[in-house]
């Protein structure tokens, strides 16, 4: 409905300059640019969100389990999540798909695998403080189980820093995916995504073109941007008054 051109249609002559037709010129293929800017948005700021929601599935779960049962489950969870962040982000991305290939499923549950550790140590840490409160051996004491601990006592007491960390989670998720895309193991061609177009442009920079620019600058407005608003969640939730 906003692009003016599809994704992949080829309207022009190779890195043609922008004219009426089209806003930002055209790139390598000669396919608009603004066009598949609006398409890369769409493919690269959804597959990151899938992601990070995925991540946050399995983090907090395991997050609220570890602090909930504790004991050995506990001491596993937490082996498990550091021997994962012992690694490199990006080679260990590198890694799963060079091994399962580069389907927009492998990216995305090998992306939430990456991530998920460091949501766990987050639920983990502030789910741990919950339990211990007296509430919680009141819930215990009149025999309610993990499920209904977790449900009403913990997790509505744990939300607020879980959200401020969705946002930051979205951003480094966001960027593994548009560098991926950029080594050329994310998105796959003809699909439009920011990381790949940074690549399929960069010549130009020889030139003194900004064409390349174009993608860079929307990944570094979209995570600065996504990153004020966590600042202002985490300003509001923390209930302080600006002086």
């Amino acid at each position: 409905m906003i692009a003016p051109f599809g994704e992949a249609e080829v309207i022009s002559s190779a890195f043609a300059p922008p004219d009426a037709n089209m806003l930002l010129g055209a790139d390598q293929l000669g396919r608009d640019m603004f066009s598949r800017i609006i398409y890369g948005a769409r493919n690269t700021v959804g597959l990151a969100l899938l992601a990070t929601m995925l991540a946050f599935l399995m983090g907090a779960l395991g997050g609220l389990l570890a602090a909930t049962k504790g004991g050995w489950f506990d001491q596993f969870m937490g082996r498990l999540a550091d021997v994962i962040m012992s690694v490199p982000s990006l080679i260990f991305a590198l890694l799963m798909l060079s091994i399962f290939g580069t389907n927009l499923t492998v990216i995305v549950v090998v992306v939430a695998v990456i991530y998920s550790p460091r949501v766990f140590r987050l639920t983990r840490a502030v789910a741990g403080n919950v339990v211990v409160m007296d509430y919680i051996e009141a819930a215990k004491l009149r025999g309610e189980g993990t499920w209904y601990l977790i449900r009403k006592e913990i997790l509505p007491n744990s939300t607020a820093p879980l959200i401020a960390e969705f946002g930051l989670e979205f951003c480094f998720v966001f960027l593994l995916i548009a560098g991926l895309s950029f080594l050329g193991l994310g998105i796959q061609p003809p699909t439009a995504d920011w990381g790949s177009m940074v690549r399929e442009n960069a010549t130009l920079i020889s030139f003194g073109e900004i064409t390349p620019l174009i993608p860079a600058a929307a990944i570094a407005l979209l995570t600065v941007a996504v990153n004020f608003v966590v600042d202002w969640m985490l300003f509001r939730s923390s209930g302080l008054k600006e002086v």
